[in-house]
């Protein structure tokens, strides 16, 4: 009996052993899945907890079986129109004289509903009738290059002021400004001025400017009048335009009397240059540009004879053959003569050729280059076919080409010569 008693309680407690380790494993079993899936989501960069390369912010992602619609990332800006500003109604109103189609009054209505759409809602125009408008086409204006076109030519402007100095007994003209100037890009300019009393002559000049519709100079002329300024006498100032090649051009002058300085004088007076009048058809052969230095250091005189064009063709019937002869002469003295080659076959020559010449500073002064054309007719015929002279002594274009290169020693001067025969 005992020992039956004993056997049950075994068996018994062994089944709830049993039962409890059961148990045991099982819960043991959850605890170690539950671990391994902390320490799967532990490794996960996107579940990783906060650092400072990681962002707070968790993301979820969701699955969706809907298909994926694109999304515009940029909208489309809102167009503003300018507000019309305050114009007359002939303005507003007027057609392109050029298009015969005019747009139906339909699509009009349809593009301005569309801009007002565009733009946020319709806009107010507010126009003023012109009170002076008594033309039904106002547009029909012709205009050129954004400018309208006059049948008058406008001429230049200078303007400049008078004052007389008592005490140095001088006549003072300052130059301020010039408006309305056309001119050649490129081309340089200046006020010239020429005082005559008495039969003598006065000259003076303000600085080269480049020409340009406005050229301001603000320098004086100074004119000495050691009897005053009431006497018989005029001044004149001119303007005047040089190129590239020193080719000086008249482009306009104006005149005023020595009684008139009382009365001008302390006043700033705007004048229009009067084009100048067209110089009288002289018997010309040619033109010839020649570019001349002079180097003060070696004591030389450099001519470059370039090249010669107009050169009078009924002289050139049967043969072209042309070269150009140069003499040096000091007074009346020729001092030494050099040729340039020939060139055949061509009414507009080319040479290009620089002559050397020894001539002392002190010399300049009374010294002078004769230049001619010549042309190679025959065997020993040579036809002269113009000639210029440069120097202190000539005049024109070989006065000036000379002074200049006084003036300005170690540069090259170019300049077109006349030709006489």
């Amino acid at each position: 009996m005992i020992f039956s008693m004993a056997a049950f309680l075994g068996a018994t407690l062994g089944t709830a052993s049993g039962i409890l380790t059961l148990c045991g494993l099982s819960l043991l079993c959850k605890s170690c899945k539950k671990g391994k899936l902390e320490s799967a989501d532990g490794t996960d960069p996107e579940k990783a907890k906060p650092s400072v390369l990681h962002s707070l912010q968790q993301f979820r992602v969701e699955k969706s079986t809907e298909p994926i619609q694109p999304r515009t990332l940029l909208n489309f800006p809102n167009i503003f129109k300018p507000k019309p500003s305050v114009t007359s109604p002939e303005v507003i109103n007027c057609a392109d004289p050029g298009k015969t189609n005019a747009m139906p009054p339909k699509e009009t209505a349809k593009e301005s509903d569309s801009c007002n759409q565009a733009t946020g809602g319709p806009e107010e125009v507010f126009t003023i009738p012109r009170e002076d408008s008594t033309d039904d086409t106002p547009c029909d204006t012709e205009l050129t290059n954004g400018m309208t076109t006059s049948s008058s030519s406008i001429h230049p402007k200078l303007h400049f002021s008078l004052t007389y100095n008592m005490q140095h007994k001088q006549l003072h003209v300052t130059v301020i400004e010039a408006e309305h100037v056309t001119a050649e890009a490129g081309c340089e300019g200046y006020i010239s001025g020429l005082l005559t009393t008495d039969g003598r002559e006065r000259q003076a000049q303000t600085s080269v400017r480049r020409l340009t519709g406005h050229v301001q100079w603000g320098e004086d002329l100074v004119f000495p009048l050691p009897d005053g300024y009431k006497m018989e006498g005029e001044v004149a100032l001119s303007l005047h335009s040089c190129d590239r090649f020193s080719r000086h051009t008249h482009m306009g002058a104006m005149r005023f009397k020595l009684a008139d300085v009382g009365m001008m004088s302390d006043a700033d007076c705007w004048v229009d240059l009067q084009p100048p009048k067209q110089p009288e058809v002289t018997s010309s052969a040619g033109e010839l540009l020649l570019s001349i230095s002079y180097l003060p250091a070696a004591n030389r005189l450099g001519v470059v004879v370039m090249k010669a064009k107009g050169l009078q063709s009924d002289r050139l019937k049967n043969t072209i053959d042309l070269s150009v002869k140069l003499a040096l002469k000091h007074q009346s003295t020729k001092l030494k003569k050099k040729q340039t080659r020939r060139v055949k076959h061509k009414i507009n020559p080319v040479w290009n050729e620089m002559m050397m010449l020894e001539v002392p500073r002190e010399m300049l002064s009374k010294s002078s280059l004769d230049l001619e054309v010549l042309n190679q007719a025959g065997p020993g015929k040579l036809e002269p076919l113009g000639h210029c002279q440069l120097g202190l002594q000539a005049s024109g274009t070989g006065l000036q080409h000379w002074q200049e290169m006084l003036d300005n020693p170690r540069k090259q001067i170019a300049m077109w010569h006349p030709l006489f025969a």
